[in-house]
């Protein structure tokens, strides 16, 4: 009895030695992935302007984008990146600033800019049915900042984004 004992303590100690050591290598990878804090700004250029703007590239963060912010600095965004190219929809619930939505193709053209209303839930969508970035500015602001439709989005930037925030640019069909 007494080394039956000894002999089950021994495989639950080794057990729980395993499964402390897979979470502590899932924390590990967790960590590494958010490297770069989510709000961080990241200097993307469109055409011949910079703009900085949030990295949006994961569905949580997405499907925030700017909600409940009271303002946005002139000049900043936030750029949303998708795994694969689709027809795109934004829409602005819980958005309280006016906002260009700016859709780019897959290889970084901007394709369409739309005016969106705050808390208009009727949402903006796309013509093209391959959009894989968008930009969201204030309003008027790629007009402010003379960005215009046929402008690229550099994609080197958008890789390099992904990589600081620990995401990989594979996963978003960019080298």
């Amino acid at each position: 009895m007494i080394q039956g004992n000894r002999i089950l303590n021994c495989h639950l100690i080794a057990f729980l030695a395993l499964l402390l050591t897979s979470c502590k290598e899932e924390t590990t990878q967790v960590a590494s992935r958010q490297s770069v804090p989510k709000d961080t700004l990241f200097v993307f250029g469109v055409g011949e302007k910079e703009v900085w703007a949030e990295l949006a590239a994961e569905p949580h963060e997405r499907e925030k984008g700017l909600m409940n912010r009271d303002s946005l600095p002139r000049g900043k965004g936030m750029l949303f990146v998708f795994e694969k190219p689709g027809p795109q929809r934004f829409w602005m619930k819980n958005t309280r600033i006016p906002l260009d939505i700016g859709y780019f193709s897959p290889n970084g053209k901007l394709l369409e800019i739309h005016a969106a209303k705050p808390y208009d839930t009727s949402g903006e969508p796309s013509h093209s049915k391959k959009v894989q970035f968008v930009l969201e500015l204030n309003l008027n602001g790629f007009r402010t900042m003379g960005i215009r439709i046929g402008d690229r989005l550099d994609l080197k930037a958008v890789s390099k984004a992904l990589r600081e925030r620990g995401l990989e640019p594979k996963e978003y069909g960019l080298p």
